[in-house]
């Protein structure tokens, strides 16, 4: 099994999105599931090794479920066009997340659209010590690898608090404290791939850092 023939499930799931086709071919899937499982808890590992505080996170603990939630957005297809995992996974702290799928590939990490207590601990954070947080944006090879934050909807004025002309203002405005990496189809097919995600996880671990701190503080 190879994650060649894990997009090539995807496409064909695609095609056939529904839960006879799935039923069909559950053998399948199983396969292609166990070996990202199995992938997972090989990088699992290598990050453990180089991150003191990484959450151990098995690739079972980390994979997601490939059934969309009709329940809540019953317009979605049956399934999912990609898998998609978590790792160094801990309640109330964001975890690393990587997305495989026929649309779109990347890893991400940090806190979108945080509940409010979160993000309140956030923004204590950025107007205690903005600072840092600015050093980590604007470094080279952060900006490299990652660009700015995501573009999520901002606050039109100043959190409830703050003033409109505080020093962070356009930070504390902001909603969604996350970045992406967007990954090709020909890096996930290479041989070095688990190592083209260490590179990613050891780049963002300062902002992932900075946020984790601010939220168990």
């Amino acid at each position: 099994m190879s994650f060649s023939e894990l997009f090539e499930f995807l496409h064909a799931l695609n095609r056939h999105n529904n839960k006879e086709w799935m039923d069909e071919h559950r053998k399948l899937y199983h396969e292609v599931r166990d070996f990202y499982i199995e992938w997972l808890n090989e990088l699992d590992i290598k990050l453990a090794k180089i991150d003191p505080e990484y959450v151990p996170t098995t690739g079972k603990q980390a994979i997601n479920r490939i059934n969309n939630n009709l329940l809540f957005h019953p317009n979605k297809p049956v399934y999912k066009d990609h898998f998609g995992a978590g790792l160094d996974k801990e309640k109330g702290k964001g975890d690393f997340y990587i997305h495989i799928g026929i649309n779109e590939c990347f890893v991400a990490g940090g806190f979108y659209r945080p509940r409010k207590e979160l993000l309140d601990s956030i923004r204590a954070a950025i107007d205690y010590n903005g600072e840092e947080f600015l050093k980590i944006l604007n470094k080279k090879s952060f900006r490299d690898t990652f660009g700015a934050l995501i573009e999520e909807e901002k606050l039109k004025t100043s959190p409830k608090g703050y003033d409109n002309d505080h020093r962070y203002i356009e930070l504390l405005r902001n909603k969604t404290f996350a970045v992406t990496h967007d990954l090709t189809k020909q890096q996930i097919l290479r041989d070095d791939f688990q190592e083209h995600l260490v590179k990613v996880y050891k780049e963002m671990l300062p902002f992932r850092n900075y946020l984790n701190h601010a939220v168990t503080v």
